[in-house]
């Protein structure tokens, strides 16, 4: 079949990138926030609204980056089982992760419904389809510790119950949980503009970084940022650029591992069959390494479902996305695909997000391609640092700095610089893992 593509992002036809409103440059500001997307305005709202004059810079538009490309899914996973951060952390500090991203999923619904940002928020749970028996059984024990941690009660499916959920042979099992839900990624990053904005932060587009420099030691020390646009002078530094970190990062690049993450948009099919297809209209999720995300788009008139990249050429990635969707959904065989579009997401070495500190500046980063939660999130936390530290910073609602992945080793690797030659090995080794782990039973 004959594909025909829109190579940009399916939310960008509802909230397209966008410039912000010209202002005049600042020379001075308590912080600078580099980074216009869930981190970057996740840490600009609460600065500006305890007083702090806070300027984001952003080297394209508002949007263009990873915030409006992923698949709108209120995740906040971790890349690890319980049982594993056990084993590496105790018992104790195992439940903080869990507990965190629990708080995390809960404040970022609890911010778009108190600032009204209208971004289709969907609180319609998630599924996650079991391959095989022993993926089943795997998603049984986390299920188990979910609930004793947080009181999250998950639901598990065996073969026969899946049909309240999904249409499909492709699972023999699965598992839905209530605290998962959807939005409109792009809309919520414009709500979170137009919060930013009111809030009182200036933003800057098209103001690309070149350097990071610390002027004065001490107590009393700052910054000097230098832009395109012109340089300045900041109390604070937040670098908010996480997969898109470049040049002017050298110390956050070497840290993080981009990957490409991409999806595909269906045809309208309708409400009707998208509905007979995924009759929960949730989320959807596959206990694969390199497994597939699905969704009911908003209106529940299309598909959308996306993956890690696995082919440099795009025709050939477009098209196994659609090979995908037709291995779990062999009804859409005969369905076209209006949009495919990419974007970067980044992996610290040991796949656990990141609140570190280094030479004085704050590095919110590596969400592990879910970042729709831990973004917003840690760049609120790397804010609330800001505000432990300036004298009469009026706090208010801006909570607590405390985190359990402030205190996580933030490490590289010999020689790498930010561009991970070993990636297209590493993918090919999940996916033969997958195929090892469905030929078990």
């Amino acid at each position: 079949m004959q594909i025909r593509l829109i190579t940009t992002p399916y939310w960008w036809d509802a909230a397209p990138p966008a410039d912000a409103a010209p202002t005049e440059w600042q020379n001075r500001a308590d912080v600078v926030i580099i980074g216009g997307g869930f981190t970057g305005f996740g840490a600009a709202i609460p600065l500006a609204r305890a007083g702090l004059k806070v300027v984001i810079v952003e080297k394209d538009k508002i949007g263009a980056g990873a915030s409006t490309r992923n698949g709108g899914i209120t995740s906040g996973n971790l890349r690890h089982s319980y049982n594993k951060l056990s084993k590496k952390f105790g018992l104790e500090k195992a439940a903080k992760f869990y507990q965190e991203a629990h708080a995390a999923r809960q404040d970022l619904i609890s911010f778009i419904t108190d600032e009204q940002i209208d971004c289709d928020l969907q609180l319609c749970g998630r599924f996650a389809g079991a391959t095989q028996p022993r993926a089943l059984a795997a998603m049984q024990s986390e299920a188990d510790n979910l609930s004793k941690i947080t009181g999250v009660v998950p639901v598990i499916y065996d073969k026969a119950g899946l049909a309240a959920h999904i249409d499909s042979d492709k699972y023999c099992g699965g598992v839905w949980r209530d605290d998962i839900g959807g939005i409109h990624p792009a809309k919520l990053l414009a709500g979170m503009h137009r919060v930013a904005v009111s809030a009182g932060a200036q933003i800057f587009t098209g103001a690309a970084v070149s350097s990071v420099r610390r002027i004065e030691a001490g107590a009393d020390a700052s910054f000097s940022v230098d832009t395109s646009k012109g340089q300045i002078t900041a109390g604070h530094v937040i670098t908010a650029t996480n997969a898109y970190s470049d040049s002017a990062t050298p110390w956050l690049r070497r840290r993080l591992v981009p990957v490409i993450s991409e999806m595909i948009a269906t045809e309208e099919l309708g409400e009707n069959r998208v509905r007979s297809l995924m009759p929960s209209k949730s989320m959807y999720s596959e206990s694969l390494q390199i497994g597939h995300y699905f969704r009911p788009s908003p209106d529940g008139k299309r598909i959308l479902l996306g993956g890690r990249r696995m082919d440099s050429d795009p025709t050939i990635a477009a098209e196994r996305l659609r090979a995908g969707l037709v291995s779990i959904l062999p009804d859409l065989a005969d369905c076209a695909i209006t949009h495919h579009w990419f974007g970067f997401v980044a992996f610290p070495f040991d796949q656990l997000p990141k609140l570190t500190v280094h030479d004085g500046v704050i590095y919110p980063a590596g969400y592990c391609g879910s970042g729709t939660v831990w973004a917003r999130w840690l760049g609120q936390k790397a804010a609330q640092m800001v505000l432990g530290d300036v004298a009469g910073a009026s706090s208010g609602n801006a909570g607590s700095a405390d985190s359990v992945f402030a205190d996580l080793p933030f490490r590289s690797m010999p020689f790498y610089s930010g561009e991970p030659w070993f990636l297209p090995l590493a993918m090919r080794f999940y996916a033969v893992q997958d195929k090892l782990a469905n030929l078990r039973t």
